[in-house]
């Protein structure tokens, strides 16, 4: 309730509220707008070759298997925090045989997606923090973001994420030897055949799905008219989704977090708070509902084919 009455405050004080409102209306008019849609089946069509080889060394499921996997993820998981409940979508697509050890493949395929998500936004920190991307009074009205508090945790994060993704065999090996989680063992031991290069490339995949994020972002700030330099939103956007992925968050709520998250960041940089909040509003509806309303669909007609 406070975030949607903040976010309705800071659109009827825009000045040119009518202006801003016509460029929403006519956004789809934009070959930009269109290239965003599009890149939404490359975003979640890169997930879906993630979880491919994720699940490779329990069954081999074909390309187009594996997308509509992720699709019924999307749809369960706006209902869980943080989107933690992917799982739950995956599942009904892989054998039930081995659904239970599937559990630690898609941590891994997570693992590896936050990974990047924290590595890029703590890249981006630094860049504001150190570079000359933004002038001094600007870096004066983000201490709040580009204090040391927020690096140290971000690096200390960061690290900690790559040991685990590429330390995994380790992981594994202090599990068996403890005696209170050795029940778990079996589960998790379908990780141990990733080889080092295996993992990269999962990792890999995790950064051009998050620069496909990033590219639609952007690009729809500039149907919206933001204004934003390139560079500029670029690492703006690197420390958005960093902050977003350290939220907690569930589904339909995750929208005026975004707006809000938005609006800190690029007020700095540019008047237009509709455009802003607009192009948070289209990111979450083209990446999120829009996936989601397509996985409940197959879900639906899993259920229909179960009951005939």
């Amino acid at each position: 309730m406070v975030l949607g009455w903040s976010l309705y405050k800071q659109i009827i004080h825009q000045p040119d509220l009518d202006v801003r409102w016509q460029q929403i209306r006519n956004s789809w008019q934009q070959p930009a707008f269109w290239i965003v849609f599009i890149l939404m089946f490359a975003n979640w069509g890169l997930e879906a070759r993630k979880w491919q080889l994720l699940i490779r060394p329990l069954e081999r499921i074909r390309f187009l298997k594996a997308y509509k996997a992720i699709l019924a993820g999307c749809s369960i998981t706006m209902l869980t925090p943080n989107r933690i409940g992917e799982y739950g979508g995956r599942i009904m697509y892989i054998s039930e045989e081995n659904r239970v050890r599937a559990i630690s493949l898609t941590i891994l395929g997570s693992v590896s997606q936050l990974t990047i998500t924290m590595l890029m936004g703590t890249f981006g920190l630094a860049v504001l923090k150190f570079g000359s991307a933004v002038s001094r009074e600007t870096f004066s009205s983000m201490a709040w973001l580009l204090g040391n508090s927020l690096m140290t945790v971000s690096l200390i994060v960061t690290v900690t994420l790559l040991l685990l993704f590429f330390k995994v065999h380790f992981f594994i090996s202090l599990v068996s030897k403890n005696r209170f989680l050795r029940f778990l063992s079996k589960h998790v031991a379908v990780l141990e055949v990733f080889s080092g290069k295996q993992l990269l490339r999962i990792l890999l995949l995790s950064f051009l799905r998050y620069m496909v994020f990033i590219l639609q972002y952007m690009l729809l700030l500039q149907v919206m008219d933001v204004g934003i330099a390139y560079p500029v939103c670029f690492l703006l956007l690197t420390v958005f989704y960093l902050l977003m992925a350290v939220a907690p968050t569930i589904g339909f709520t995750e929208l005026p977090v975004r707006a809000i998250t938005s609006v800190w960041l690029f007020e700095l940089f540019s008047k237009n708070i509709v455009g802003i909040q607009a192009g948070a509003f289209g990111i979450w509806l083209i990446n999120l509902v829009l996936p989601a309303v397509l996985g409940s669909l197959l879900i639906f007609g899993i259920k229909i084919m179960k009951e005939k």
